[in-house]
């Protein structure tokens, strides 16, 4: 009888000692191992949007000021954008059709790459807002290689004219690009977090693209107001 309890506490003691080890090791993996990211820490440029969505009729889509009829396409469907990326030309000088012409020309491609370029005085008005054919037959563009080509088939393409890199971009450019993104933010329901330079666009290749000094801070401020 003795022998059995003894043997019984020497069971217990082993299986104790064993649980500690084992509670132990855990432990420490569970430190070591990889953080769980939650679905909020990540931006997923692909996530659906709120439910119902229907782009406004363009008759009763007010609050947006004088808007430009050739800032809303002229094809019959119009796609549900949902996010922004802005460029610059990286060049001094340049406009629409001479961005058109590059893109043929050195690319190969159907046409220029964007869906809206803004001047800078050069080769067209300071300020100006060129609206390209991409976007007035809402098709896809050709401004931000990313993987799947989500950014091509579902972000619009700014690019203003100029070398941000070493110059600012001008107060004209600037009013003109807050207004032209404030338009097509809340006619698409495009979040302040979803506007992109393309060096900060999800899946992107390294770039500095659009300049240090073009300041999307106040622009995506802009578009929380």
């Amino acid at each position: 009888m003795a022998l059995s309890r003894m043997g019984l506490r020497l069971c217990f003691f082993v299986l104790s000692v064993g649980f500690m080890f084992v509670c132990g090791c855990s432990s420490q993996n569970r430190e070591s191992g990889p953080r769980i990211v939650q679905a909020h820490d990540l931006d997923d440029p692909l996530a659906s949007l709120p439910e119902p969505y229907s782009i406004p009729d363009r008759a009763l889509d007010s609050g947006q000021g004088n808007v430009p009829a050739a800032w809303y396409p002229q094809n019959a469907i119009e796609r549900h954008w949902l996010s922004i990326v802005i460029h610059h030309s990286a060049t001094q000088n340049g406009n629409m059709a001479i961005f058109d012409k590059w893109h043929r020309e050195r690319n190969h491609w159907d046409g220029v790459g964007y869906d809206f370029v803004i001047g800078n005085g050069t080769d067209s008005g300071d300020g100006l807002i060129e609206v390209t054919f991409r976007w007035q037959q809402q098709i896809t563009g050709a401004h931000c290689k990313t993987p799947g080509n989500w950014a091509n088939e579902n972000a619009v393409g700014i690019c203003l004219v100029g070398n941000f890199d070493e110059s600012w971009p001008s107060q004209a450019q600037m009013r003109s690009l807050t207004q032209l993104v404030q338009f097509l933010s809340a006619r698409y329901r495009i979040p302040a977090h979803r506007i992109y330079g393309h060096n900060s666009t999800p899946g992107a290749s390294a770039t500095n693209c659009p300049g240090k000094h073009l300041e999307l801070s106040t622009v995506r401020a802009m578009v929380r107001k």
